[in-house]
Formats: structure tokens, sequence, C-alpha cells
């Protein structure tokens, strides 16, 4: 890999964690079990006072781990800096020539690639580490968090005081189940088919990819209609549902848009849409970024919940789940972040900037007015 990776370090490296501004993200980058591990490992760990409370993780713990309880200034400051979700506009001033470790989901947010081009930063993603069979091990575990909320969240605003077609997903003696379409049979597709299923609603699921839906089929049997997807199958499947969950995911690039505008008005009113991929800026043609704190909104009678960091709803477990499968890359990492991605190929392909470039090609062909060199790029597989 050519020069701009970031500083090698082969000795003590100073791991700073700051606090996540993102409303009603509750999730932390580092446990404090995990800032011990590092300290033990001979590093310095900062924490932004706070940062875990939202998923009861208390100063006190990182205190009796090791960690200095620092400032918001601090917080950015180390050689390598771990957060959760990306850099908001307000944190940009931030941004400066070290390593940062997070979400980035850079192909949907041009101005976050452009701060981090200009500050120098070395910026390695979540969603693009990748195994050498495709998999991307950092992003399933949120996936399938936010596969579960999916139904859950959607079930919930399909209540008529919320809003939708007052519709129990389980239904009732003489009233029917609730018909639910989840698009994408992936791990968040997958998981929200599953909540959908254990809730007592019928699903339709659509893929473009026949393995995943038969596997789906034969686990879930008659409470499943798997569907090969197509414009027609999503246009047909749409119309009949009561909730609709996208989870359509293409890694590193944008989510294509698989609902139009057209399906959303031939709903019936008071239906309900759940985007997962809308970090990725959304599969609804009609998706635009919600918050926990104002979640919803309607458009041609139909509910769209677009919550960009579903997860952070449940941070206890998202923390756990998150940090179980990062922390592994983040020791990588503190040994030293060039020899780190030179030894670890699925680490490299979550570089997305370094040198003032963009690094992963994905990225460069959705932001194609920026630079970029994709020389030291090897692919998955």
């Amino acid at each position: 890999m050519r020069g701009g990776v970031g500083r090698v370090n082969t000795g003590a490296m100073l791991i700073t964690v700051p606090a996540e501004t993102k409303v009603a993200e509750t999730r932390v980058a580092l446990t404090p079990h995990g800032a011990r591990t590092l300290i033990e490992d001979g590093h310095e760990v900062w924490v932004q006072a706070g940062a875990g409370a939202g998923s009861a993780l208390t100063d006190a713990e990182y205190e009796a781990a090791g960690t200095r309880l620092v400032g918001l200034g601090e917080a950015w400051s180390g050689d390598l800096v771990l957060k959760v979700k990306e850099p908001t506009p307000d944190e940009y001033e931030r941004l400066t020539a070290n390593t940062l470790f997070t979400f980035l989901h850079l192909a949907a947010n041009e101005p976050l690639a452009r701060a981090l081009i200009d500050a120098g930063t070395t910026a390695l993603s979540y969603d693009t580490v990748q195994l050498e069979d495709g998999s991307l091990p950092l992003l399933a575990p949120m996936s399938a968090v936010a596969g579960r909320m999916a139904p859950i969240v959607g079930a919930y605003h399909l209540l008529s005081s919320e809003g939708g077609r007052g519709v129990l997903l389980a239904g009732a003696p003489g009233a029917p189940a609730g018909e639910v379409v989840v698009i994408g049979a992936g791990v968040a597709g997958s998981h929200a088919v599953e909540e959908a299923v254990g809730l007592g609603a019928h699903v339709t699921v659509l893929d473009v990819s026949e393995p995943r839906l038969a596997a789906l089929g034969a686990q879930f049997g008659d409470s499943v209609t798997p569907v090969l997807s197509t414009p027609d199958a999503v246009a047909e499947a749409v119309a009949a549902a009561d909730l609709v969950v996208g989870a359509v995911l293409l890694p590193g690039r944008p989510a294509p848009k698989v609902v139009t505008h057209a399906m959303v008005e031939a709903m019936k009113p008071g239906s309900v849409l759940v985007d997962i991929a809308i970090d990725q800026g959304g599969c609804f043609e009609d998706s635009h970024p919600t918050t926990h704190a104002d979640p919803v909104y309607t458009v041609a009678g139909s509910v769209f919940y677009c919550v960009a960091n579903m997860p952070g709803a449940v941070g206890n477990t998202a923390t756990a789940a998150l940090t179980t499968v990062t922390f592994p890359f983040v020791q990588e990492l503190s040994r030293g972040v060039g020899p780190a991605m030179q030894a670890n190929p699925a680490l490299a392909r979550g570089l997305n900037v370094a040198g003032r470039t963009l690094r992963h090609p994905a990225v460069a062909q959705a932001l194609a007015g920026l630079p970029a060199d994709l020389s030291g790029f090897q692919a998955a597989g």
C-alpha cells in the first residue's frame, strides 16, 4: 500500500473515544473491558466523560479499567480515534491527520468525504471491512439488530394512535395476520423475516438470490412466501402490504431505489415503510433520514420510518454486539495502522480515505468528483 495511511506506530499509541452526537445515539465504540485490554497492551486510552452512559457503562467503570476521562477536544486528539457513527457536521472541525475507525457510509455523504480529505484523516469504515468471501463482519451485527428492530417499530407505527392502519401483525380470532414485505434477504432482511414471523405476521420476502430465498422458505414454511425480486414483483407485493421493510445493501455504494413513489401511491392508507438502508441513501424513492426524536413522516398516506441509527435505541445490546466484532480489528490497528492493513486484507478494504484521497473503489465511484487513488486496493474473492 502506498503512503498516506496514517502513522506507523510500533510502540504505545494514544487511543481516544468521543461521545456520540447523533440524536438519541446511545452506543459507544469501546467498552471498559476493551479499554483495559488495550491499556494492558501498553497503550493509553482516553474516553470522553459520559460516553458510555447510553449503554449503561459508567465513567467509574472506565476509570476502574485505567482510562482517563477527558473533554471533547481531547477525545478527538488520539493517534487512533474510535467512534460508532460518522462525524456529524458539527464535528468536522475536530477532524485532523490522525486515524478514525467508525461507520462512515461515505457513498451517501459527500460533505463528510470532503471534510476527511481536507483534514488529512486516515479513515477506515466498519461498513466496508470485507472478508474474502464477501461478507461484512463489522456491519453484520448492526444489520441483525436493525433487522430485528424493523418489524417491531413497524408494528408500533401501524397502531391507529400512531397514524397507522390499525393492524395487529399477529391478527386475532376472526381477523387475519398482517402482511409484511421484506425486500432483501441478506443479514438485515433475514433477521427482519425471522422477527416478523415471530410477531405472527405473514411475510413475503423478495431477493435476487434464489438460494437465499429457498433457505428462508425452508426455514419458515408457510409463514413465508419467497419471491424472486423484479420491479413488477416488488410493486405487487408492496401494494398488498401493511408493512414494508427495505433491507437492500450494496457494500460501499448508494442503495438502489427499489420502491418508487408510484408504488407508495398504490399502497393501502396507513401502511408503514421502514428503510434499514437509509445510511446508504435509502432504498425507497421517498426516503430521507429521520431521528429517534422525530422518526416518521407521511407520503401519499403511508408512514415512513427512516431513522439512520436504529440500533441506537438499544444501546446496551448494540454496543455489546458491535464491540465484540470491532475489538480484534482495533487491537490490530493499535499495533500500527499501516502494518495492520498490510497484514489483514479485510481491514485494508475498510480504508475509505487516506493521503487526502478516496481509497475504496465503490466510494470513489459514488463520489466521482473527489480525488481518488485506488492503486493499493485488493478486492475480496
